[in-house]
């Protein structure tokens, strides 16, 4: 996240940036161009010359950033600030091509800046909610399971039980319904959605393309079929199927050298779980 705050704090310094030879260009009276002859100063509204303008952005910017560090919750807040609040507003014509001169007025707002950290401390009132892993108590689960590509499937599981485990969800408060295939999946978690009886719906396969386009429909059909099933039922129906070209990928993916998509699952279907239960729902 601090990378996004500083991509935000190198944008602003480059349209900020002015060259030596720039810097001693001045605004003609009266004009509203500017003149390549004159004073080695660049009056605006506040009589500043452009150096000690650039040097207060940097400082101001510097402090913005380090800062939204200080908080990490508000690096999001902190980006909408170095790209909206310290803009350098571009007056008349520029054009920055090589060997060619720049023209124009550079108008800076640093009044956020002058307040950043009062700034920063009204935007954390913002109420943010999200789920948590860490209240995983009382939730309940269904782990549908596609039988198909047995050997792939039955190592997701493993990794998604071992979860559950791992953040206190008592196996009691999980139900594994096995079906035939990928394809079958969405009509069971839709139906186990509205039962009213499960927090989260962790839907687990496993399709390998092969030489015909049938991998295309099956997967195409499992993924628009659970997306259906969660927007339906207000159910979070979690994504756990492997969509992979050859067999190797669905190994790694199971447990091997890229991990176990289906602890991935199962880490979200408790986050969303916990976000729709103390949250959304209430």
């Amino acid at each position: 996240m601090a990378s996004i705050v500083e991509a935000g704090v190198l944008g602003r310094l480059f349209v900020g940036h002015l060259t030596e030879q720039q810097e001693k260009q001045k605004v003609a009276p009266g004009r509203g161009h500017c003149s390549t002859r004159g004073a080695s100063s660049f009056p605006d509204s506040t009589g500043l010359r452009i150096t000690e303008r650039r040097r207060r952005i940097q400082a101001s910017l510097v402090a913005a950033t380090a800062a939204a560090r200080s908080a990490p919750q508000s690096f999001s807040t902190a980006q909408q600030i170095v790209c909206c609040e310290a803009q350098e507003t571009l007056t008349g014509t520029t054009r920055v091509n090589a060997g060619e001169s720049v023209q124009g007025a550079y108008q800076c707002r640093l009044s956020c800046f002058r307040k950043g950290s009062r700034r920063l401390q009204v935007t954390a009132a913002v109420k943010q909610l999200q789920g948590s892993v860490m209240k995983g108590e009382g939730l309940r689960f269904a782990v549908v399971v596609a039988r198909f590509n047995e050997i792939i499937t039955k190592a997701l599981l493993t990794g998604a039980l071992e979860t559950f485990e791992k953040y206190l969800v008592p196996d009691e408060h999980i139900d594994v319904i096995w079906v035939p295939g990928s394809f079958e999946i969405p009509v069971v978690a839709q139906n186990l959605a509205t039962s009213a009886k499960y927090d989260a719906v962790l839907c687990i396969g496993a399709v390998v393309r092969g030489d015909t386009s049938h991998y295309d429909a099956v997967a195409n059909s499992a993924a628009s079929g659970i997306m259906s099933a969660a927007i339906k039922t207000g159910v979070p129906c979690i994504f756990g199927v492997l969509t992979c070209d050859n067999m190797q990928q669905a190994i790694d993916r199971a447990g091997g050298k890229a991990g176990n998509k289906g602890a991935e699952a199962a880490i979200s279907a408790i986050e969303m779980a916990s976000l729709f239960r103390h949250h959304i729902r209430t």
